[in-house]
């Protein structure tokens, strides 16, 4: 039997919009296995973004389970989730999220800072994680002197630094050109076979259906396809 990595069951998310009600997550139900690379489209509004949300633990959603990686999250505690994603989960966002006075290498540190690893180790762990997206060579530059792909390997870099067991890239290639973009989704689809991370990716672009294992389609906070 395939592990099973994340487990929704039931779940249901409402936000309050101008006086109305919306329904973003209504009766979700959807398993993920240990290593798939899953590929979650829909429309705008479609509730892919704040499925993403709730499977990692960055919103906690009013009603159902959620089971990641073992450890039910969906009524844990900020300390707790916040242990959670320390240790399990790595994060790539549409805007990259790069702190512009730092460099490449010390945005990757950051991830690590507070910790019980010593400054050596941490360094030896980013110049490992800047390997790996083979921009190594790019390890002292600000962010405002990279292109936009070497912004989007920065920020992979860092949400592997840790060896999470689960990716969330939410539009990872939003503002990326289609060459750049193509590169970023081979680079994630390499780390998924070397290091059997799983990934969750929401995209808008068809196009990148390709790359993953196994397609999850949303309409209206439902997922209509898995």
């Amino acid at each position: 039997m395939p592990e099973v990595m994340i487990k929704l069951e039931n779940v249901q998310k409402e936000f309050r919009l101008r006086g109305n009600i919306i329904r973003a997550l209504a009766d979700v139900n959807i398993e993920i296995n240990a290593g798939e690379f899953v590929i979650i489209m829909g429309p705008t509004g479609c509730g892919k973004t704040t499925m993403l949300n709730v499977m990692s633990g960055l919103d906690l959603p009013d009603d159902g389970s959620i089971v990641l990686d073992g450890e039910k999250i969906d009524r844990a505690s900020e300390e707790r989730l916040s242990n959670i994603r320390r240790r399990k989960i790595g994060f790539v966002f549409q805007d990259f999220n790069l702190i512009e006075n730092l460099t490449a290498i010390e945005n990757i540190e950051a991830v690590l800072w507070p910790g019980v690893l010593r400054s050596k180790e941490i360094e030896d762990r980013a110049i490992n994680a800047l390997r790996k997206v083979d921009l190594l060579d790019r390890k002292d530059n600000l962010p405002k002197e990279l292109s936009g792909g070497e912004k989007q390997r920065t920020a992979i870099a860092r949400a592997i630094i840790h060896k999470p067991r689960v990716l969330f890239a939410d539009e990872p290639t939003g503002n990326l050109d289609a060459a750049a973009a193509q590169q970023i989704m081979e680079l994630l689809k390499s780390l998924n076979k070397e290091m059997g991370t799983t990934m969750c990716i929401v995209t808008h672009d068809k196009g990148l259906v390709k790359y993953g294992t196994r397609l999850v389609e949303m309409e209206h906070g439902r997922v209509v396809k898995s």
